[in-house]
């Protein structure tokens, strides 16, 4: 029974009581204690009470990947209210307009640009004085609540659909985790991935290393020094470390390495094969579904050798892909992936803002695929129009309504191309009025609005309309003519 798991906070407490002494977390080459934590973090969530964060509230938490990003997700989680990570690095726009979606009670690490929700830095610890003995037990109505910039462009969150009580035993079993494992964190924490694979970390008792930014040589030294045991990240960071290992593998020691997870992109063939040929078949696993947690599938690296290309097979939830008229396809025949919970399960997450799509009952997330006779599912594309960077899902629309608020863009249509890097980057064809907007003026405007990642690498000019009079666009096939170009 779920009601039987003690709520966030207390296990933290539990685990601080049981070996305080331990390591929980090191970042920047500082290491703190599970006793230090939980001192900080009593102390911290005190500090935010006074500041009026109240059980259920929204608390933001716009702070890199830091010790102090830690003692405030733990502080929230203490007072029953909900962490809700963004990037510290997102524009005015785009932060403004994750918080227009939902009242918060307190920003940590960033101001708001609106000047409406109070704010405190991420160094912030409240009055010295306050004591830092256990609160009294309390539950977040769900423990977090994650951003995406949606499907339809417009932006949304996701908050995870059970209450603050996680079964991190058994999740931290099914993905081959132990208690006694150090766990290195490349990811920022503010998405999916590394917020997911930190809380699980903390309350099965891991040793957490946390790299504030993504840099090869010193992942490759943290996982060498610490010897790191069990990884999450994604396939561009995969991509980044092979050619650093192979120009001095004397320099580093990866045997340590039981369990590496990659998810959130596809993975190139040639860069999984690499890393099963480094570590080994039975470390290397792929994981495959969205931040809603419908369903997911699994494969290991020796089941990739004799399904190569192939995500796995489905191990929570179901999933099953259906033709345009929502029919089951067959083994092999290409369809869009549906998903749901197991029945009974209840929901997996809720959503703040836009929806996915869903047919009777199923979700879609845009993505494409088939099964093979053996059960195993396999990817065609990310989704219909979204592509991803560097792990990152990017949706056209997002950026196409950035760009056409920029009074010379008539029309704009934006699709990804292959990158050597991150795997994809966004290319803009944009239909201007004949005014002075140039490459550098398009680059500008959309950063003043979106992420960096989101930002065009390329810009096109034409002088015809891009969109029919319905307002639609043939994607797909601008984007075949524009890598033709690109690569002819």
């Amino acid at each position: 029974m779920t009601d039987e798991i003690p709520p966030i906070g207390t296990r933290l407490s539990q685990l601080a009581a049981e070996a305080p002494n331990r390591p929980v977390v090191t970042c920047d080459g500082r290491t703190v204690t599970r006793a230090e934590l939980e001192s900080a973090s009593n102390r911290l969530a005190r500090a935010y009470a006074e500041l009026g964060v109240r059980q259920g509230d929204y608390v933001t938490i716009a702070v890199p990947n830091s010790i102090e990003w830690v003692q405030a997700t733990v502080a929230v989680w203490k007072l029953g209210a909900i962490p809700q990570p963004l990037s510290p690095r997102l524009p005015d726009a785009e932060y403004a307009g994750l918080l227009d979606l939902k009242p918060r009670a307190l920003l940590v690490g960033r101001a708001d640009p609106r000047g409406i929700v109070p704010s405190v830095p991420a160094e912030f610890t409240g009055r010295p004085e306050l004591p830092d003995d256990p609160l009294p037990e309390a539950v977040s109505p769900t423990w977090t609540s994650m951003a995406s910039g949606g499907s339809t462009g417009r932006p949304k969150l996701i908050e995870a659909g059970g209450q603050g009580r996680i079964p991190a035993e058994l999740l931290a079993m099914s993905m081959g985790n132990e208690p006694t494992d150090t766990q290195l964190l490349p990811v920022p924490l503010s998405h999916n991935t590394g917020f997911t694979s930190a809380t699980i970390a903390l309350l099965t008792g891991q040793h957490l290393v946390l790299m504030r930014r993504f840099d090869p040589d010193l992942f490759l030294r943290l996982v060498t020094e610490h010897r790191v045991d069990y990884l999450a990240t994604v396939p561009t960071i995969m991509q980044r470390l092979l050619p650093v290992y192979h120009a001095n593998p004397e320099r580093y020691d990866l045997s340590s390495l039981r369990r590496l997870w990659h998810l959130a992109a596809p993975c190139p063939p040639n860069i999984k094969q690499a890393w099963i040929d480094l570590l080994g078949p039975d470390a290397v696993w792929e994981l495959y579904g969205g931040t809603e947690l419908q369903a997911l599938t699994f494969i290991s690296g020796s089941e990739w050798l004799t399904h190569r290309g192939s995500v796995g097979r489905v191990v929570a939830g179901e999933m099953k892909v259906l033709d345009d008229d929502g029919n089951d396809c067959p083994p092999g025949v290409l369809g869009e992936i549906y998903m749901r919970p197991d029945p009974g399960s209840g929901p997996t997450y809720r959503y703040v803002g836009s929806t996915a799509k869903s047919r009777d009952g199923w979700d879609s997330l845009g993505d494409l695929g088939w099964f093979d006779e053996d059960g195993y599912l396999y990817l065609a594309d990310r989704r219909v129009d979204m592509f991803t960077v560097g792990g990152r899902n990017v949706y056209p629309a997002e950026i196409e309504n950035a760009l056409s608020a920029h009074p010379a863009v008539l029309s704009c249509l934006v699709v990804g191309v292959p990158h050597e890097d991150l795997g994809q980057v966004p290319y803009a064809l944009v239909h201007t009025d004949g005014g002075d907007l140039d490459e550098h003026g398009v680059r500008a405007f959309v950063a003043e609005q979106l992420a960096d990642y989101k930002v065009p690498r390329g810009v096109e000019f034409v002088d015809t309309p891009l969109r029919d009079d319905a307002g639609k666009a043939r994607r797909s096939a601008v984007r075949d003519r524009v890598i033709a170009r690109l690569t002819g």
